[in-house]
């Protein structure tokens, strides 16, 4: 028999991450430089000066590189959904009726 090698894969069930990027949060840079994209092209066709197109533009997309960044980091892969899932659950229950605490007997 021959001696057999075998890699071991190390990452299969880490989570995506690409230059820090977590997740679902690599989408979210990627739909954001194509709408900054789309409007860069949009705005140049109408006729709106080609510098301010590029600072328009520019500022944006760095606005939106920091604001992915921030929420990377403070949230991480499932922390923004676990955010917004907290917002669903409530605060206080209340109950007007005390059948709840009765003890019943047989």
């Amino acid at each position: 028999m021959a001696n057999s090698v075998y890699r071991i894969n190390k990452g299969v069930n880490n989570s995506i991450e690409f230059k820090g990027l977590k997740a679902q949060y690599i989408w979210y840079l990627g739909g954001g430089l194509v709408i900054a994209l789309l409007l860069f092209a949009i705005l140049y066709l109408v006729g709106v000066n080609s510098y301010f197109c590029i600072v328009l533009v520019a500022g944006l997309t760095i606005f939106l590189f920091t604001k992915v960044y921030k929420l990377s980091n403070k949230y991480g892969e499932h922390g923004m959904m676990k955010k917004i899932a907290s917002r669903g659950i409530p605060k206080v229950v209340k109950s007007n009726d005390r059948h709840i605490f009765k003890k019943e007997h047989r």
